[in-house]
């Protein structure tokens, strides 16, 4: 029996391109909802039948976002179909991620460390003038 030969990394190269087809397609919506929204990633199932597409918004809900572009996704699929030339057009599922949301978040947290850190540095590294010279305040 012949297996079938495999090529590698074709489902990688298949959810690229779904990634950069959709972001064209999506530019083309005229549904108000959906905004400023960007294709941050897209998962391909092993047998193409499903998509997962992950996306973030600039400007708007992301909630009403993610409705508005699950409504689309048969208009969607239907673009894919006329741009990829492949056998099977997968099921686009729309997520949204949060990734920059929380990149922004931990970004703020480390600015706040690194701003306490270096007060506590200015305060340790000021000398006493409250006291008398030669006495430290462990001597007291």
């Amino acid at each position: 029996m012949r297996h079938k030969r495999v090529i590698p990394n074709r489902s990688f190269r298949v959810a690229d391109q779904i990634q950069r087809d959709l972001a064209d397609l999506i530019r083309e919506l005229k549904d108000p909802r959906i905004g400023m929204a960007t294709v941050n990633a897209v998962e391909v199932t092993p047998d193409y039948a499903h998509a997962k597409v992950f996306f973030s918004v600039l400007v708007g809900d992301p909630v009403e976002t993610g409705e508005a572009l699950n409504e689309a996704a048969g208009f969607l699929r239907n673009g894919l179909f006329k741009r990829l030339q492949i056998h099977t057009v997968p099921s686009l599922h729309f997520h949204f991620d949060r990734t920059i949301e929380r990149a922004a978040e931990l970004s703020a947290l480390i600015n706040k460390a690194n701003a306490t850190r270096a007060l506590d540095d200015e305060l340790a590294a000021a000398p006493d003038s409250d006291l008398p010279a030669g006495k430290t305040e462990a001597s007291e």
